[in-house]
């Protein structure tokens, strides 16, 4: 396959890959630094946001410059990352703090409103 990608599109492409490399590579970083769940956590999100835009973004140029038409197949996967992603982290959070406290012999709280009471000593 003879790819000539042009120079508009290939200087920021390799910039963006380069830079979206770097940002995953701080993240793992981060993650081998920090010391507990709740501090590591954070640190990926770097490289799963940003270096995986950059990434998309410069496939978006490589590709929108071979085929000499707009390619937005990649909007689509940066919608369901960055929709996925933060949910992802949430119920993982949610998980850990749940453990965490069970751990402890502490109570969760449960999802009854206070003042509902209970229905069938209401009756």
């Amino acid at each position: 396959m003879n790819a000539d990608i042009p120079l508009w599109a290939g200087i920021p492409a390799s910039i963006l890959l380069v830079a979206g490399g770097l940002l995953a590579l701080v993240g793992s970083a981060g993650l081998l630094r920090f010391n507990n769940f709740f501090c590591r956590i954070h640190a990926p999100t770097l490289g799963n946001t940003m270096g995986a835009g950059c990434v998309l973004v410069a496939s978006i140029l490589v590709f929108s410059a071979l085929q000499q038409r707009p390619v937005v197949h990649e909007i689509l996967i940066t919608l369901l990352l960055f929709i996925s992603s933060p949910v992802t982290a949430m119920l993982l959070m949610r998980a850990a703090v749940y453990r965490d406290r069970r751990r402890r012999g502490e109570s969760y709280p449960t999802a009854t409103p206070p003042g509902a009471g209970n229905r069938q000593t209401d009756l």
